[in-house]
Order: structure tokens, then sequence, then C-alpha cells
């Protein structure tokens, strides 16, 4: 019982940035705009977010900078995309070169000094138990004795949940990924809340990032996001773009991310290279599973209008 709680408890930790990744994405696409930025959108939150901790001694400050440049990123992205309608898979394969690129070039520069920032540890979130709830057995551990940014991710997912199923604003959301032209014909301002909610995902992504740099790992290392950007956007066809299912996909991917290193820690003969891959492995083949029956790809389809961009002109 001890072994599967703290892998439990590991999964939530691990899990915990690529939800905020997912939940982001997903609230991009139901717009109608796919951005495969996320992997740069979250390194430049994570080096953002350690670089101004670091600076300032203020890890929420570092969120709200790692915040503020995934969404100025997506907002490259959606001029790229909604008014100047390039293609979005394109642009969003450049926004994760450049972001990519560029973390690396900043993680060098903003040390000490001007030396590497590589290896430094400042200010980070610690585990604060919840009174009362942390102590109840199992659960409590598992749930109730995180860091702040968890806790969080507790509150950000159903009030996302809520937004997009309950709420007018959020109809008006799933109604633009899915036939902006009969939306605008509504009155609704389709080029608007495209940008809007693809710089809210870009929020949610440096978020993620924040949460790698400033509480799973805390420091700042070349490559420290690890493809999480990538596994983010399988996750968000994994949930059927539903916020409440990324968190199931998350915690998979984090749970399996705990067996591998719990395997390390105990000196198995499996070669580390090979368990280092068993996460991604199995998002692959849960991402290829989900896709192959035609009968849930049918049930669970994209927004229709994903990927497509919206010309007025066009309108009928």
């Amino acid at each position: 019982m001890d072994l599967v709680t703290s892998i439990l408890s590991i999964a939530v930790f691990a899990g915990t940035s690529l939800v905020f990744a997912t939940v982001g994405e997903i609230i991009a696409e139901r717009a109608g705009i796919l951005n495969l930025g996320l992997e740069g959108m979250m390194i430049m939150g994570a080096v953002t977010a350690f670089a101004t901790a670091y600076a300032t001694d203020n890890a929420y400050l570092g969120v709200l900078v790692a915040m503020i440049v995934g969404g100025l990123m997506a907002l490259i992205h959606a001029i790229a995309t909604i008014s100047l309608r390039a293609d979005q898979v394109v642009a969003g394969l450049a926004l994760t070169i450049g972001g990519t690129g560029l973390a690396s070039f900043l993680g060098q520069e903003l040390g000490p000094g001007g030396g590497p920032l590589v290896g430094l540890i400042g200010p980070k979130f610690v585990e604060v138990p919840i009174p009362g709830m942390s102590s109840i057995p199992v659960i409590g551990e598992i749930l109730f004795n995180k860091d702040q940014l968890v806790y969080a991710m507790y509150l950000i997912v159903p009030l996302v949940w809520w937004f997009l199923y309950k709420t007018r604003p959020g109809l008006h959301l799933r109604a633009v990924g899915e036939n902006p032209q009969a939306t605008d014909a509504l009155g609704v301002n389709v080029f608007r809340l495209r940008y809007l909610y693809t710089v809210i995902g870009g929020m949610f992504a440096g978020l993620g990032g924040a949460h790698l740099s400033l509480a799973y790992t805390p420091g700042w290392t070349e490559n420290l996001t690890g493809g999480r950007g990538w596994i983010a956007i399988a996750l968000v066809i994994f949930a059927t773009w539903n916020p409440a299912r990324a968190v199931v996909g998350a915690l998979l991917f984090g749970g399996v991310n705990a067996i591998q290193f719990r395997l390390q820690a105990e000196g198995t003969t499996i070669s580390a290279n090979l368990l280092n891959m068993t996460p991604y492995l199995l998002t692959v083949i849960v991402l290829v599973a989900v896709t192959y029956f035609e009968a849930f790809r049918k049930k669970v389809g994209a927004p229709a209008a994903l990927g497509i961009p919206y010309n007025r002109e066009e309108r009928v």
C-alpha cells in the first residue's frame, strides 16, 4: 500500500504541468485554433519563471511572468493564423523551434554575472499540507500534501469544465470551433474570441512550464520540459477535448513516469534508456488506440473548424 500511495502521489505531482498545458490546448482548439507550439511555450515559461523567481526571490512573480510570456507567444501564433491566415501547423512548429532555441539562450545568459543558469536552485514551491485533510489515510498523502500549484490545478480543471459546458460564453467558445460562419451570423465576434482563447491557452502552457522549474524539478536544465508539450497535444485527443478527462491522461503519464523512476531507484537491471521511454511509448499506444476505432472517432471528433482559417467574406 505504501508503494501504491507513493506512486499515485508522484503521479499527481508529475502530471500537474501536463494538466495545465493540456487544458490550455483544449481551450484553444475548442475555439478552432490548433497550436503545436506548446513545447516552445512551456519551456519558455519554465526558464522565465525560474529566472524571474531567482532574480526577485518571489516564486509567485515567476509564475506570473511565465504566464505572460506564454500568452505573448500564443498572441504571435494568433496573429499569424487568425489575422494572416497562415497554416496553423507550420506556425505552431515555428513557435516550438523558436521557443526552444530562445530558452536555451536565456538559460545560458541569465545567471549571476551573465553566467549559466543551469543547476542554480532558487525560490520554489514546497509541499503545504492542508490541515485535517492531509492526515486522511492514503488520500491525504496523495492529494492534500502538495504544493500550491497542484492545489490550483484542483480548482482550475472543474472551473474550466463548468465554463465550457454550463455557461453562455462557453457555448460561444465551442460554437466558434464548430461553425464560425453560423456563430458570426448570430453576432458573436469570431476573431476576438479566437484571439482571446488562443492567448489564454498559451498562458496555461506557460503555467505548466513554471510548475516544472519552480516545483517539480526546481532549477533550470537544458530540455527541462522533455517533450511534455508534445505529450499534452496527444492528451488533448486522449481527453476528447474534455478538461476533466485530461486529468486522467496526465495522471496516467505521471504514474508511468513515477514507476520508471522507482524502478531505477531500486536498481533494476532494465536499461535506464528503456525505462525513460516508457511514458512516451504508452502515450503513443493510447493515442493510436483512441484514434483507431472508427465509431469512437466519430462520436468524439475534433471541433469541426479546427485548423481552418476563418474568412468572413466567405460566409454564407
